[in-house]
């Protein structure tokens, strides 16, 4: 994974503007598109993608890295950033997922083309909504 560390002086730096700066550097690092997947706030227990009995302090990391993160950025003392290039990548508005409850009270995620038409989910195009799926709502 690449790190990156920017020069940042204020430690009341917020997320919004510790955001704007990962972003540019990873474009100034040959990003094309870059998202940020995973992020934490030095100083405290904000960060993103955290689950319960997870560490806070390397949770936010693993998350990160495993799900496609290959840049890190440190911003300052005050946030790290992990980033994606989503170049590429269809983005969810352009994907037919739906959720849809099923007869035993789960609810799914569907792709509908695979369903065939039918109006319940099916193994083949649907997955169960738990701690690690994404609600699409």
């Amino acid at each position: 994974m690449q790190t990156i560390q920017v020069a940042q002086d204020d430690a009341a730096i917020s997320y919004q503007q510790a955001s704007r700066l990962a972003l540019s550097a990873a474009r100034e690092n040959q990003m094309q598109d870059p998202t940020i997947i995973a992020w934490r706030q030095h100083g405290s227990n904000a960060a993103s993608h955290l689950y319960e009995g997870a560490d806070p302090a390397t949770w936010w990391a693993k998350y990160g890295e495993g799900n496609g993160g290959n840049m890190d950025i440190k911003i300052g003392n005050s946030f790290d950033f992990i980033l994606v290039d989503s170049q590429g990548y269809e983005t969810i508005d352009q994907l037919p997922l739906r959720n849809i409850p099923g007869a035993d009270g789960q609810e799914y995620i569907c792709l509908t083309p695979l369903m065939g038409g039918e109006a319940t989910p099916n193994a083949r195009a649907c997955v169960p909504i738990d701690e690690w799926m994404a609600d699409q709502y």
